[in-house]
């Protein structure tokens, strides 16, 4: 296999059978990094969404990355209604030049008190 499959021990378990990141190198020794989609407990958008960045800096950490290092960032709304809070939450953990999005409604996600579900693909520094 040329990827990489990994649950780093020092970031959040997976909540199933499933793997945190897929380590793919790169010929320059970077490698990408494909990040599940994380979710977090809480009330409100902002809230999970905190929770989300916190999950995503430790499992980016676990290769030397940071949020910086993200390329590309797919987020999966329950109501796009909560798309300002999520933004404001975003813009203050993603401070650089932002990474390529795609931003979707869904009807629900796999834990029924998610609102939200953010996955990321980075590139190891």
């Amino acid at each position: 296999m040329y990827a990489t499959l990994d649950n780093p021990a020092d970031a959040p378990q997976p909540l199933g059978p499933y793997s945190q990141v897929a380590r793919v190198p790169l010929a320059d020794g970077h490698a990408l990094l494909h990040v599940s989609g994380q979710i977090a407990e809480g009330d409100g958008i902002a809230e999970q969404s905190r929770g989300i960045f916190e999950a995503l800096t430790a499992l980016l950490a676990a290769y030397g990355a940071t949020l910086d290092d993200i390329i590309n960032i797919r987020t999966y709304l329950t109501d796009m209604d909560d798309l300002p809070g999520y933004g404001d939450v975003r813009c203050a953990y993603l401070t650089g030049t932002p990474p390529t999005s795609t931003t979707v409604q869904v009807a629900r996600l796999f834990q029924p008190q998610a609102r939200i579900e953010v996955e990321v693909v980075a590139v190891t520094p």
